[in-house]
């Protein structure tokens, strides 16, 4: 009888570095979602929202994002509450920079004091002394951006910090942060339909930085029958094509457009969350990412 193959599904999508300390399976997990309505409050059923997180590491995640404003702090806490302690392996990168007056509601919040005391309340609520991965995760107009990035850089020689992100960057930035700190990813919204950021996916490239795609499934836009755009119209074809379904496509055509994209799709339901990461083995012809590379 053939050997049964023990690797976690989650770990066909290779490995991706976060610096020289951190290597990952390049298809993690978005927490954003364990959260109530307009990413704010409690999550709607806590039971299964714990449930994803579990499967998760099951299916060999080893990557989790999730940031001080979603919820706010819900969903820091509910990392901790489930997964704590955490399995050796496990890097969980979170984000400061973003404040919550309401649902729905993020404003730009990059003032140094306001950055370290987002990050020390993130080590608290995380249960953690240094942060494996700290995202930026916006530039505040009202702040020079070197000053933000500059008061991560403190964090980091204090130790509490031990890789630097970005999120929501263009390629400006990105090159201002770089003289300040060593980048090891990129968080910015990217998706089949979504291709703005490619200059910025360019970059990140050439300078071998993880590129971490937010909003990669569109909300579930890309899901509806027929799709609303020329790109998830391809999208429902290569899926029919493949038998499955069209947000594994997504994934896998992420997966399949860069090396160092680590794609990190987020979902409050554990089989949404089984059917994202069956992506990782799924491969595209040739022909299919020509299709789907000439759609928006």
């Amino acid at each position: 009888m053939p050997e049964r193959d023990e690797a976690p599904p989650a770990s066909r999508a290779g490995r991706i570095a976060l610096g020289a300390a951190l290597d990952v399976n390049r298809l993690g997990y978005g927490a954003m979602r364990l959260t109530g309505p307009g990413v704010w409050g409690e999550p709607v059923d806590r039971g299964e929202a714990a449930r994803v997180l579990r499967r998760a590491l099951d299916l060999g995640v080893d990557f989790i994002d999730t940031a001080n404003s979603y919820g706010p702090e819900v969903n820091e806490r509910l990392i901790r509450e489930v997964l704590h302690p955490y399995p050796r392996g496990l890097v969980i990168a979170t984000k400061g920079g973003l404040v919550r007056p309401g649902p729905g509601q993020w404003v730009p919040e990059g003032r140094p004091a306001a950055l370290r005391a987002a990050c020390e309340s993130s080590l608290a609520r995380l249960g953690v002394e240094r942060i494996d991965l700290y995202q930026l995760h916006s530039p505040d107009r009202q702040v020079p951006y070197a000053d933000s990035v500059g008061e991560l850089a403190r964090l980091q020689a204090e130790g509490k910090i031990r890789e630097i992100g970005l999120s929501n960057v263009n390629l400006a930035q990105l090159k201002e942060a770089r003289r300040l700190v060593t980048v090891v990813s990129v968080q910015n919204r990217y998706s089949v339909a979504d291709r703005s950021s490619d200059d910025v996916l360019d970059a990140c490239e050439r300078l071998g930085i993880a590129f971490i795609p937010w909003f990669p499934l569109e909300a579930g836009a890309i899901g509806r029958a027929g799709g609303a755009t020329p790109a998830h119209a391809a999208l429902h074809a290569v899926a029919g094509a493949h038998g499955c379904s069209i947000t594994r496509v997504a994934i896998a055509w992420l997966l399949a457009r860069s090396a160092v994209m680590l794609p990190i799709p987020g979902t409050s339901s554990v089989a949404h969350l089984e059917e994202n990461v069956a992506a990782a083995a799924l491969r595209l012809g040739e022909g299919e990412m020509a299709t789907l590379l000439s759609v928006r």
